[in-house]
């Protein structure tokens, strides 16, 4: 079974900054970290190559610094990792994004499955392993906290917000994967000396067949007017009194005072 996992180097949550020109975040001497949702993807991945066999291939669509998030990966037991990375690629949505990562899968070759983390920690949007699957025709299976495979059947435990659904499908197919489907394995000493010696195949917009209207930002269709800090919010009092209806007083009359009631 040929395994595809897409992962993303995202910032760390603590340290983001935006360039204030372009909108977009700064990512050049940022610490940067794996994208926590798409650890829980390359777990699913090795587990299924331990049960099934097959070949477990990470690709991430980034800048140079990229590859320490794919020798991450490697270090975990991926088979093969592979960078998408090119200037023309820069700013590129969810739709540019994924477009990318579509071309890139078809230029690898024979592809079973595709996982993907739920979403990235940065955008939040949900939206790139659904937007592949579309790009590629493939059936699609999102919010995934289980997997089972019987030759080419898939059998999916769906999680939502009432309860869960069995799915069944057939490969090719591509899954974005919640972080309750596993708890992702810590890399071995050994695992990561040996990704460390690797080099990390780069795939450009000349590696692949694209149109190069649809990269970048130029295939961008969503465009950022306005990004800001919210402000802080400010800590509201607290009441104290001796006794609960001392402290209901105290407090209608306060919202007196500021004219809330």
């Amino acid at each position: 079974m040929e395994i595809v996992v897409c992962v993303k180097q995202v910032p760390d949550t603590t340290e983001v900054k935006i360039d204030p020109v372009t909108n977009t975040l700064i990512r050049q001497g940022v610490p940067s970290i794996v994208n926590p949702f798409d650890k829980n993807a390359v777990e699913a991945a090795i587990q299924l190559k331990e049960k099934h066999g097959g070949k477990v291939t990470v690709i991430s669509m980034g800048p140079p610094q990229a590859k320490d998030a794919l020798k991450e990966c490697l270090s975990m037991g991926a088979d093969e990792a592979l960078l998408v990375s090119d200037r023309a690629f820069g700013g590129a949505d969810t739709l540019a994004t994924s477009y990318t990562l579509a071309a890139a899968i078809r230029k690898i070759g024979q592809v079973d499955m595709i996982i993907c983390g739920k979403q990235a920690i940065d955008g939040d949007t949900a939206q790139v392993g659904p937007e592949i699957a579309e790009h590629l025709n493939w059936a699609q299976v999102t919010c995934v906290s289980k997997i089972e495979v019987d030759g080419q059947k898939v059998r999916l435990e769906r999680e939502h917000d009432e309860g869960y659904e069995i799915i069944e499908t057939q490969m090719p197919v591509l899954l974005t994967v919640l972080k309750s489907i596993n708890e992702p394995r810590y890399p071995t000493v050994k695992g990561t000396m040996k990704a460390n010696r690797r080099e990390i195949p780069v795939l450009t917009a000349n590696d692949m067949e694209v149109d190069p209207q649809q990269l970048g930002l130029k295939g961008s269709p969503t465009q950022v007017r306005r990004i800001f800090t919210p402000k802080q919010r400010v800590q509201g009092e607290l009441i104290q009194a001796d006794s609960g209806r001392e402290a209901a007083s105290l407090l209608v009359q306060k919202l007196l005072e500021v004219k809330l009631v």
